[in-house]
């Protein structure tokens, strides 16, 4: 495990990453190829940016990459790529979502590593890390273009498979990863949502 740990500590920090959390995005997208060259990205709790850096290297100069997260944080040493935007919103603000609407027509993939302050009971923190990702959910239904991506942080408890249904009916293929990079003692597990698909009664709706 410690050496799990230096292993990809170091190479956060010898590649130029704030935290080795980019890894796991990295062997999501090394797997599954969701994020694609001039995309427009949402990064939903962005903190400290290793998300975001990585997100804007894959899209490139002509994508784009939106961070939000409740820290203002350090300056990011930008290595290339898309321009990124961070906005210090806390995710349930009712402004968050007209306001990205204003600025930008919408985003083709959502990215969510956010997490509760961790309590030290299970329950109680799966609960929290649920109620996350249903508003990370909830974003994508407002701010996703059809056959866009979804891919969130979820911390396992009684009711992941619920989750899990709610996800089904709004994507094409929804999928459980674990990536190497994440601690085996670790109860966070990722849910990625392919190919968006808009429900008939928003259709209707708009």
């Amino acid at each position: 495990m410690r050496r799990e740990k230096d292993f990809y500590f170091y190479k956060a920090k010898k590649e130029h990453y704030p935290a080795r959390s980019v890894y796991k995005l990295a062997e999501a997208q090394e797997r599954c190829r969701f994020l694609k060259p001039g995309q427009r990205v949402l990064d939903l709790g962005c903190h400290p940016g290793s998300w975001s850096l990585y997100a804007a290297g894959v899209v490139g100069a002509k994508g784009l990459v939106v961070g939000i997260d409740q820290h203002h944080g350090a300056e990011l040493q930008q290595k290339s790529g898309a321009e990124i935007h961070r906005l210090c919103y806390d995710v349930f603000s009712p402004e968050l979502v007209p306001l990205l609407r204003h600025r930008w027509p919408g985003f083709h993939v959502l990215l969510s590593d956010m997490a509760p302050a961790t309590t030290g009971s299970q329950y109680a923190d799966h609960q929290q890390s649920l109620a996350l990702c249903r508003r990370a959910l909830e974003l994508a239904g407002q701010l996703l273009h059809e056959n866009g991506t979804f891919y969130c942080k979820l911390f396992q408890g009684g009711d992941c498979p619920a989750f899990l249904a709610e996800c089904k009916p709004l994507f094409t293929t929804v999928r459980v990863l674990k990536p190497r990079s994440s601690r085996q003692e670790s109860r966070e597990i990722f849910v990625l949502g392919l190919g968006y698909r808009r429900p008939k009664q928003q259709e209707n709706k708009e």
